[in-house]
């Protein structure tokens, strides 16, 4: 298994734009000729667009772009501009007077991050499927939906830590497997390997991290808002030949992922999401890439971590270590 990067598999570019003032932007997957999707939300405060293509009696089975992004569901705007980008391109399906491209998207609240003002648009989304189309610009880290991205909210924004946008990827054989994932979470982040904590809620006196079940274990009763401006959202992208119900699975197996590098994850504080995505059609095991998926997840939220640059008051780890 060698480790390759995420822009390596077949059929897809991604392409990423963002605001570095208002702290925010969008991130966008692109496969010309369609991609099989899948869907799992897991979280309890999801902002998506167009999350009925991907249930298994619709009749839709591909899909053309997926876009990650900030700005809550205001953000969900910029998928208008990824199908303006693509439409111009003739990307899509045929229906006579135009091409309509099938676009997808989930966003992160990255609100109180930078400007509250500033949200992706069908401008941003534009941009970011212009530059896809133009053979992808992806880099891990502040960019692109990454931009506004923070960890370990539990304690109050002023206790919170910068993340990014991460990938990982590897390939066995003829297969190929990545994830990439835009880190935006409630609580604490972990390597697996190590099981060191990475990121998270920086304690009030600045000298480690705040345990979540400090703060979780002692409320005596219901908390309504928990700091509602969370979610992680992601894919798993593989040129492995897969359905868009079998890509489902394999969505919902890559939150193992999210569960061993997250706590807590899948809050009612969290919209957390993950799509499947084939881009081949190479003959693979599902329990296998599943399995594989929930580890390049696991793999890219830490360099999501490492990637990450301090912004907008909040340090990053490379600012710590």
């Amino acid at each position: 298994m060698d480790e390759i990067r995420i822009t390596k598999i077949e059929n897809i570019s991604i392409g990423q734009t963002e605001n570095k003032e208002g702290g925010t932007g969008c991130t966008v997957i692109l496969c010309k000729d369609g991609m099989a999707a899948g869907m799992d939300v897991r979280g309890g405060g999801a902002a998506s667009r167009e999350s009925e293509l991907l249930k298994p009696f619709n009749n839709a089975q591909v899909i053309h772009a997926l876009t990650l992004g900030g700005g809550s569901a205001f953000g969900l705007d910029a998928a208008g501009g990824v199908m303006k980008a693509l439409e111009e391109e003739g990307i899509g399906f045929d229906v006579g007077v135009t091409h309509v491209p099938l676009v997808c998207q989930s966003d992160i609240f990255d609100l109180t991050v930078g400007d509250p003002n500033c949200r992706p648009d069908a401008n941003m989304g534009y941009e970011a499927a212009k530059k896809a189309l133009a053979g992808g610009n992806y880099k891990d880290g502040n960019y692109g939906a990454g931009c506004g991205a923070s960890v370990g909210k539990f304690n109050g924004m002023e206790n919170a830590m910068k993340t990014g946008i991460g990938s990982f990827a590897v390939q066995i054989g003829q297969l190929q497997v990545g994830a990439i994932v835009v880190l935006n979470a409630f609580g604490n982040i972990y390597d697996d390997k190590t099981k060191e904590t990475v990121a998270g809620a920086i304690k009030w006196n600045k000298t480690g991290f705040s345990d979540y079940k400090d703060f979780l274990y002692k409320l005596d009763k219901n908390v309504e808002n928990k700091f509602t401006s969370n979610t992680t959202i992601g894919a798993i992208i593989t040129n492995g030949k897969f359905d868009k119900n079998q890509l489902t699975k394999i969505a919902s197996m890559a939150h193992n992922g999210y569960a061993r590098s997250i706590r807590p994850v899948h809050t009612t504080a969290d919209g957390d999401t993950i799509y499947g995505l084939s881009v081949g059609k190479v003959d693979a095991d599902l329990d296998m890439v599943g399995t594989l998926a929930a580890e390049v997840m696991s793999e890219a939220i830490v360099r999501a971590v490492s990637s990450a640059e301090g912004a907008y008051g909040f340090p990053a780890a490379r600012d710590l270590y």
